[in-house]
């Protein structure tokens, strides 16, 4: 019976590079993503919420483009944490300090085993995709699969490989960012584009959780 070979990550990954801060997909499109501030909606007043609710639908509607808005969970390791305070305990010469750092040791390994410490981050990711120039007599079909889904290649597509059409395409994605940007300003949310080495970074934690786990 013959087995199949395991195919490498990078053949399910719609990614061809990633350069000047931009993500190039292989049909051409260009994304940016941006990494958001988060906020503590359950402390603020119910003014404050219908402000940011509101806020938020302004944001939306303002848009004439998709933007794609995604939670990373990353599970966080205490065992360094929890080693710190073991070396900690081991140092201090008063007894009472000593059993207060111990307790606490015991409290902390029993609470995460029961609960799993996780850090959420926020991310926005702005799209441009080149259009495709149709032929005369015939319509433009495009098919909205997700801003990072298979999408058919378009005549213009080779334009986001060479330097002056990657140049005018990235220009027009930047004042998409801008504009998200700006509009989250106002809801009170910082939002920062990612450089290449956080999205590669942001890209190889999304596909390996398990050997990512953030330590505290």
């Amino acid at each position: 019976m013959e087995t199949k070979e395991a195919l490498p990550t990078q053949k399910f990954i719609e990614i061809e590079e990633i350069k000047q801060d931009t993500i190039i997909m292989r049909n051409g499109g260009l994304r940016k993503i941006l990494i958001v501030s988060g906020l503590n909606f359950d402390l603020k007043s119910e003014e404050e919420r219908e402000m940011i609710i509101y806020s938020f639908q302004s944001f939306l509607n303002s848009l004439n483009f998709p933007v794609q808005i995604f939670i990373h969970s990353r599970k966080i390791n205490i065992e360094e944490y929890l080693s710190k305070l073991a070396t900690r305990q081991q140092e201090e010469s008063m007894e009472l300090l000593k059993n207060i750092i111990g307790e606490y040791q015991e409290f902390i390994r029993s609470f995460v085993g029961q609960n799993a410490i996780m850090e959420k981050t926020f991310f926005v990711v702005v799209p441009y995709d080149i259009i495709e120039v149709p032929k005369a007599g015939k319509n433009l079909v495009r098919n909205i699969l997700g801003v990072f889904g298979k999408k058919p290649p378009t005549v213009e597509a080779d334009l986001a490989t060479n330097e002056k059409g990657f140049d005018q395409h990235l220009q027009q994605l930047n004042q998409r960012v801008d504009q998200v940007t700006n509009n989250l300003n106002q809801i009170g949310l910082r939002a920062v584009a990612l450089n290449e080495s956080e999205i590669t970074e942001l890209f190889y934690n999304l596909y390996n959780p398990e050997s990512t786990e953030k330590k505290l």
